[in-house]
């Protein structure tokens, strides 16, 4: 199959979860054989033409000039272009910026598109974006071929609202085994004597939340935040929480094996993300041995259940910093851990993706629509 990913700023991953999907995902193809080709930003770090057998076309991406908008303009240069390659398949990572342009898409390969979380919820965005993000929602929904939910709560929202079925296929992870603690260094801690929180600097991702309860709990323990600071938000939370010592600003990780290493040897790792679906940073803390503390919404206790404690504001969050322990709680990291093993790994999660791809083809070219 010769198949197309757009919707990501390309890869190999230096952003975030969907990079990190199309990252794996693209390379498990080409190491099957097929003809895969990934969008890339005209300003991705990575400027070369082809990536671990991947094809890479970089389409100009203004949203470093003009903002947010920029995406538009991007998914459009994307779009246009994948109407001169005869793909089989296009795979549409989001629906945000890319599902008005529907009618641009080319008329022969199959779409499929992940549709990720409930956009419009998120708090960054005015009211008027929200109402845009509906829209963009439901075009999604109506105008692919075919949709993929990466959690049971989409899936049943998708069926809900718009009476469209879809594929329920999560994010994956590589179970970690080869912890080194030399790494610590770098970031001045020692094994089990810090926490951390890993998320992008949006306020739908509760990191004021876990901060304030660090504070009020008093604790002196280090926790390291990880994530491109260097955004409105992020400025805000640096000025908010600078006269505490022991919250560490560390800026975005975007090495795995350091990132993995800090969560396999940290104490507390919060994951506060309250939107969206499977959430990729959540299965590496799992497969990192991570000991998981979560905020209380249906998405997280869908995929950590009862292995995991929760929390829904400061209170509880610095009441969890004060009365919990890793090393009391190893039955829940490993459970998770197993977790990842047996329903969350990449190599489970790639198949099913491909295995989708092809019987969706095969469903067209019976029907004679392609």
């Amino acid at each position: 199959m010769k198949i197309a990913i757009v919707g990501t700023r390309g890869i190999p991953n230096h952003y975030s979860g969907f990079e990190q999907f199309a990252e794996y995902f693209s390379v498990y193809l080409a190491q099957k054989g097929h003809d895969v080709y990934v969008y890339n930003s005209h300003n991705h770090l990575y400027q070369e033409k082809t990536f671990k057998g991947v094809n890479l076309i970089h389409k100009y991406d203004p949203e470093y000039k003009v903002g947010t908008f920029g995406q538009f303009i991007y998914d459009y240069n994307c779009i246009k272009d994948s109407r001169k390659h005869n793909f089989d398949v296009i795979l549409q990572l989001g629906y945000t910026s890319s599902s008005v342009w529907y009618f641009m898409l080319p008329k022969k390969p199959v779409v499929i598109t992940n549709m990720d979380g409930l956009e419009w919820k998120r708090s960054k965005y005015s009211k008027p974006v929200q109402q845009f993000l509906k829209f963009a929602e439901k075009l999604a929904a109506k105008t692919s071929d075919y949709l993929v939910a990466d959690s049971l709560g989409i899936q049943s929202f998708l069926k809900k609202k718009y009476n469209k079925d879809s594929r329920y296929i999560p994010y994956g992870a590589y179970p970690f085994n080869s912890p080194d603690d030399s790494i610590l260094k770098g970031y001045n801690v020692q094994k089990g004597n810090y926490h951390m929180i890993i998320a992008r600097f949006e306020p739908e991702n509760n990191i004021d939340m876990v901060l304030e309860g660090v504070v009020k709990s008093a604790i002196s323990t280090t926790i390291l935040v990880v994530g491109n600071h260097t955004t409105k938000y992020g400025e805000y939370l640096k000025s908010k929480y600078a006269p505490n010592k022991n919250i560490i600003f560390t800026g975005g990780i975007f090495n795995i094996q350091y990132l993995n290493n800090l969560r396999y040897y940290s104490d507390l790792y919060f994951h506060g993300h309250s939107v969206g679906g499977t959430n990729p940073s959540l299965l590496e803390a799992m497969a990192s041995k991570a000991f998981i503390l979560a905020h209380n919404n249906d998405f997280n206790r869908a995929i950590l259940k009862d292995n995991a404690y929760y929390f829904a504001n400061a209170e509880e969050v610095a009441k969890l910093l004060t009365s919990t322990k890793k090393e009391d709680n190893l039955l829940k990291v490993e459970n998770n851990y197993n977790a990842i093993i047996k329903e969350f790994n990449w190599d489970k999660v790639n198949g099913e993706y491909l295995q989708f791809f092809e019987e969706c083809l095969a469903k067209e070219n019976r029907a004679g629509t392609r």
